[in-house]
């Protein structure tokens, strides 16, 4: 495995995301998942919530905190259907860590999959870290995956991080499609030994 699969850290400035039950339609609608590949991804993030209804761009975080690389959510983020999407688009976008008090599971799963920390936190802990984003735009949030902690300002809070997700991230094994390339021998010799698969 190449070395920068191993994620022990990410951070960058933030970019606050209020409201719970923001689900994947509101972050990648549906009309979208048509496209082929995820390259255009980042165009279509929250796409709807980011335009009047003559589509020009609103005063949604997204448009005002352009470069940011931290979002930081309410409850229950990424709700609804578990369509991969979603953090593509967020990733693409830019994000490359998520604080939140909640996530949705497969949403949590799906950011795992493409090396994106999901850490949570109590609502109080967000609320405050939101705040201070607000009022700190080119601040820096950094969220430290092996210390599960966030460190922002003069502040060092305690987050919790799933476990499997820090193992993944930490150990540099969250890419199961690099993981598989580097073993393809392995691979190659356990599939050479299945009865059902042809030589």
């Amino acid at each position: 495995m190449a070395e920068d699969q191993h994620i022990t850290e990410v951070g960058g400035t933030g970019v606050p995301i209020p409201g719970d039950d923001i689900d994947t339609d509101q972050i990648l609608p549906a009309r979208f998942l048509k496209e082929v590949t995820f390259r255009n991804m980042a165009d279509y993030l929250f796409f709807d919530a980011r335009r009047d209804d003559d589509g020009a761009f609103n005063d949604h975080p997204l448009n005002r905190y352009e470069g940011a690389s931290v979002a930081v959510v309410n409850k229950n983020f990424g709700c609804g259907s578990s369509r991969e999407h979603a953090p593509q688009a967020m990733m693409r976008w830019g994000i490359d860590g998520v604080v939140g008090e909640s996530f949705a599971e497969i949403f949590r799963d799906n950011c795992k999959s493409l090396g994106i920390p999901a850490v949570t936190a109590d609502e109080e802990t967000v609320t405050a870290l939101q705040e201070w984003v607000r009022e700190h735009p080119d601040g820096e949030v950094g969220i430290d995956v092996e210390d599960s902690v966030v460190r922002y300002g003069d502040h060092v809070v305690d987050v919790d991080i799933d476990s499997a997700m820090r193992e993944a991230l930490v150990d540099g094994i969250w890419d199961t499609t690099a993981l598989m390339y580097s073993n393809l021998s392995k691979v190659e010799a356990t599939a050479s030994d299945l009865p059902y698969v042809e030589q």
